[in-house]
């Protein structure tokens, strides 16, 4: 079995319900970064001994909120000693808008995994870009870096598009066989 470790931050719930559907899909476990930035000494540790991680934040103003980057930053301490390196990475984020300048948080993500020496799983499923295509259906946004899940402003964290929590659920299966090739 994999070791796995999902580390996000969810300012009002949405993405915390992302994270938690890809971490039950693979029997991850979940570290949620307080409202603070931070996370718990456990946690740390629990990421030092992962075989993956995979950074989940929301899509603020552009980028990953400040909570997040706080985390980011306190990962010097292991990127100094190499702490991750060749460890497996992935990542998703969240925002109300369709687009919402996602592409950039994922690419925040993407760019923390890369300077430890990381090795970033893409989504890897076509996109839902057809006529016949529906907001319901697996990667309807059109992700490749990572998982795009788009909530809207006004829904509830049970109406997150079933079709994004499909894709989560695909994703997570991805990272885990990647996993076990690798560290297998």
């Amino acid at each position: 079995m994999s070791n796995i470790a999902v580390v996000y931050y969810s300012g009002y719930g949405h993405t915390k319900v992302v994270a938690e559907t890809f971490a039950q899909t693979i029997q991850a476990s979940l570290i949620e970064i307080d409202q603070n930035g931070e996370i718990s000494e456990q946690a740390w540790q629990a990421l030092s001994e992962a075989q993956g991680i995979v950074f989940g934040a929301p899509t603020y103003m552009g980028s990953a909120p400040w909570q997040f980057k706080k985390f980011a930053d306190a990962t010097s301490k292991v990127w100094f000693t190499r702490g991750w390196q060749d460890k497996v990475f992935a990542g998703f984020t969240n925002s109300a808008s369709l687009n919402g300048d996602k592409q950039v948080t994922l690419i925040q993500l993407q760019t923390l995994a890369s300077q430890h020496g990381g090795i970033w799983v893409s989504l890897g499923l076509l996109p839902a870009n057809t006529k016949e295509a529906k907001r319901e259906d697996v990667n309807n946004l059109g992700g490749s870096v990572g998982l795009l899940v788009q909530t809207p402003s006004d829904a509830s964290v049970d109406e997150i598009p079933t079709g994004d929590l499909e894709t989560a659920k695909l994703y997570a299966q991805r990272v885990q066989t990647i996993v076990e090739k690798l560290h297998g």
